[in-house]
């Protein structure tokens, strides 16, 4: 039997595909990760306070876990086309870091490789049920970059780089 596939115009296909990016092919999650990175700078969100860019990151995550969850069942668990897992993850990773395309790039580079490798208890939150599997994996691929940038920064080994 053939599953249902959601409407690639529908709320869940739409947030889970971050409007469409998912549907290029192989390195939808690249793209998408550096769009969300392009928005970070573009818009300034380094500016905001961190209580507003860890709200922005907490509403991410709940619906792409909700968005992840509900086209899994026309998509397949963890579809490539599911790419706000890649999006949300970025915006942990520039978490509460100060501006600049130094930052940003470096903090892109060292999410990507974590996302990619998963080290570190990253591949084992990838068996959580429906979005959470999708969504954990790659915030925890956030937070690890997130972390060593804010080491590379408060350590003042940024001014190196």
């Amino acid at each position: 039997m053939e599953r249902a596939t959601p409407r690639v115009a529908s709320i869940p296909a739409l947030i889970a595909g971050v409007s469409g990016i998912g549907h290029i092919g192989r390195g939808g999650g690249t793209v998408a990760a550096a769009v969300l990175a392009v928005l970070w700078t573009v818009i300034g969100a380094h500016a905001l306070p961190a209580t507003t860019q860890l709200a922005g990151i907490a509403a991410l995550f709940a619906l792409g876990t909700w968005a992840a969850g509900r086209v899994e069942q026309g998509w397949g668990w963890d579809s490539g086309r599911v790419v706000v897992d890649e999006f949300a993850g970025m915006a942990l990773a520039l978490f509460a870091l100060p501006g600049g395309w130094q930052t940003v790039a470096i903090a892109f580079v060292l999410f990507r490789l974590f996302d990619i490798a998963k080290p570190l208890g990253i591949a084992r939150l990838e068996r959580l049920p429906g979005g959470w599997g999708v969504m954990a994996d790659d915030l925890l691929a956030g937070l690890y970059a997130n972390l060593i940038m804010q080491g590379l920064v408060r350590t003042n080994l940024w001014t190196w780089i």
